[in-house]
C-alpha cells in the first residue's frame, strides 16, 4: 500500500497511469486527486502538504523524462 511518503512509488504509477502527460503541466489539486485515486494508495488526503506533492512531482518528472 502506497503513502504520501513513497514519492517514488507514486510517480512509477502515475507515469504509468499518465504516460503522455508532462507533470510540470498538472497543477497541484489534479494530482493530489490523482494519487488518492490510485489503486493500492491508502493513506489520508488531509495529511499531504505542498512540500510532498512537490516531491511527487519531481519524481514523476524523472520518471516522465527517462521514457
Amino acid at each position: 500500500m502506497m503513502k504520501w511518503r513513497d514519492a517514488e512509488d507514486i510517480a512509477i504509477a502515475l507515469s504509468e497511469k499518465f504516460p503522455d502527460t508532462d507533470p510540470l503541466t498538472v497543477r497541484f489539486t489534479d494530482l493530489h486527486r490523482w494519487v488518492t485515486e490510485l489503486p493500492g494508495f491508502s493513506d489520508d488526503p488531509k495529511v499531504s502538504t505542498e512540500g510532498v506533492l512537490e516531491r511527487i512531482q519531481m519524481a514523476w518528472l524523472e520518471e516522465y523524462r527517462n521514457r
